[in-house]
């Protein structure tokens, strides 16, 4: 019997030689994929109304805004924001059900009147909505209810560039 060099171990060497060159088309092809799906998802990412409320802070901020300004006094050369951050997560976690009960309480109470005012957010939105629906449904009515005019001078000329080319074609004829 002859070694491992047969017909057999000729396919698998083309193969494997061949493998890499089909990855990187394929990595290509997807790179390409991926571009064009970054691109459609930032187009039908709506715009944000500046009007809308801004959604209420939780328990945590809360703390937070109380725990920058004593962090400050007690740390005035600490100018990095992630500083605070740590150390008031560390602070949160340290705290107890009861310690944190007046933050969770205010953050309730600012979620509250998050709800109103969202609530009359959206009534203001449906109402323009609906006045929008109007101005369009009655700009609609306008324009079907204009006649349609056609106009003859348009018909007219077609009609005469048609004779215009059997002149030429004439014309043509001719002068063979």
């Amino acid at each position: 019997m002859k070694g491992g060099k047969g017909k057999g171990a000729l396919r698998k060497e083309t193969r494997s030689a061949l493998k890499p060159v089909e990855d990187r088309k394929m990595g290509k092809r997807k790179a390409t994929l991926k571009d064009a799906k970054k691109k459609v998802t930032k187009d039908k990412k709506a715009k944000k109304d500046p009007n809308k409320p801004k959604r209420p802070p939780s328990a945590f901020f809360v703390f937070l805004e109380e725990f920058r300004k004593t962090f400050k006094k007690e740390n005035p050369n600490v100018k990095a924001v992630s500083a605070v951050g740590k150390a008031g997560g560390e602070k949160w976690k340290s705290l107890s059900a009861a310690e944190k009960s007046p933050y969770e309480a205010k953050a309730a109470k600012r979620k509250a009147e998050y709800g109103k005012l969202m609530n009359a957010y959206n009534n203001k939105q449906v109402e323009s909505s609906d006045d929008e629906d109007e101005e369009e449904k009655e700009e609609e009515k306008e324009k079907r209810s204009k006649p349609e005019v056609h106009d003859e001078d348009a018909e007219d000329s077609g009609q005469g560039e048609e004779e215009d080319d059997e002149d030429e074609e004439d014309e043509d004829e001719e002068d063979d």
